[in-house]
């Protein structure tokens, strides 16, 4: 009811696929289906898609069909890849490319709250020009997650180097899940709409992803 309130139409339900949460593709889609009825019963004008945040160690484990059932928003091609909030990911690369010769993208969920991309932004240019996605968690952007993942948020968007702005939501106590405030906080509408709107859709449509504005 929150993200319908707030203006969301689509919104991927992504439970966590991690050694705590060994979630398999087949309890995703029965939990999908269970969410599916309980907002049709309640008439939310929401339409809600499948997907996964896939753990690192997790994703090399996986078959690909496995794999692709956890598809970002239903797709056929990209995959959430779960960044850990401590130390470098030093399997990613190798995942990332393991991934490209299966036709498998990656988008890497919440990268501005690990203390390493704090630190240094820019050391995400190497996943980037490898054609993975970046995306950012709303509450980073519009700094309830704290003044570092704020100015990490920032300089991705300014570098270039982030692509979607997802709720990351697991709770109404948690967080709340509208993306507004983060789209205010971006101060460009162009780009916001592109963040929010263009690639997500472009990632659920299957289709080439917009230029950036």
């Amino acid at each position: 009811r929150l993200a319908a309130a707030d203006g969301t139409r689509m919104l991927a339900a992504t439970p966590h696929v991690r050694d705590d949460y060994p979630t398999s593709a087949e309890q995703m889609e029965r939990g999908l289906a269970d969410v599916r009825a309980a907002v049709d019963a309640a008439r939310i004008e929401l339409e809600v898609v499948p997907g996964g945040e896939i753990a690192l160690e997790q994703a090399g484990r996986l078959e690909r069909c496995d794999l692709r059932r956890f598809g970002l928003g239903g797709s056929d091609r990209w995959l959430l890849v779960e960044f850990p909030y401590e130390g470098w990911p030093l399997g990613l690369q190798q995942l990332g490319q393991a991934f490209a010769a299966d036709g498998l993208g990656v988008v890497l969920a919440h990268p501005e709250r690990n203390g390493e991309v704090q630190g240094r932004p820019t050391r995400l240019q190497e996943f980037v020009d490898a054609g993975m996605l970046v995306q950012l968690t709303a509450a980073s952007v519009d700094g309830r997650l704290g003044r570092r993942a704020q100015a990490a948020s920032r300089t991705l968007l300014e570098l270039g180097l982030a692509h979607l702005i997802a709720s990351d939501a697991h709770a109404p106590s948690v967080r709340a899940i509208g993306l507004s405030g983060a789209v205010q906080e971006v101060r460009d509408p162009e780009l916001a709409r592109w963040l929010t709107q263009g690639v997500p859709g472009a990632i659920v449509d299957g289709t080439e992803l917009p230029q950036r504005p």
